[in-house]
């Protein structure tokens, strides 16, 4: 396992998280695109990960209601995958979700993306649903994670 370095990060470092982003998802996407989701959005949160001092992955994500944090987007460098840097970033957004009064955090993910959807269910996400992606032509999965231990 990588030993990563997990940081909150502020708006300066939009940039870094798009280059990563354009690293890791097609189609590519601006620094004002994300400005445009950030709208109106509460508690954006932005984490960056790095392994020896090098970018390795991100974390997006944002009150979806004020009980429900949502994971908006995350990802992991090619060269960095399958070393759990993608758990490592799961779980603080997790932490920091719970020390923020959520009682939940969910993420979609597309049937295409396996590693994800295998590391949302061992990280004791259950599947809610199915919603169609309109931008992409397919089904998202939607999972949910209780964070008060209730359930």
């Amino acid at each position: 396992m990588a030993d990563a370095i997990i940081d909150v990060v502020g708006v300066e470092e939009l940039p870094l998280i798009v280059e990563l982003y354009n690293q890791i998802f097609r189609p590519t996407k601006t620094i004002e695109a994300f400005r445009r989701r950030y709208l109106g959005r509460h508690n954006v949160l932005q984490l960056v990960a790095r392994v020896k001092d090098k970018p390795a992955g991100f974390f997006l994500g944002f009150e979806l209601k004020p009980d429900v944090f949502f994971a908006w987007f995350y990802g992991v460098v090619p060269d960095g995958r399958r070393m759990g840097i993608g758990s490592q970033l799961m779980e603080a957004a997790q932490s920091w979700a719970a020390q923020h009064a959520y009682e939940s955090i969910r993420l979609e993910c597309h049937n295409a993306h396996r590693p994800m959807l295998h590391l949302a269910i061992e990280l004791g996400y259950d599947i809610i649903g199915l919603r169609w992606d309109a931008d992409r032509g397919d089904n998202l999965i939607m999972f949910e994670k209780n964070l008060t231990g209730g359930r």
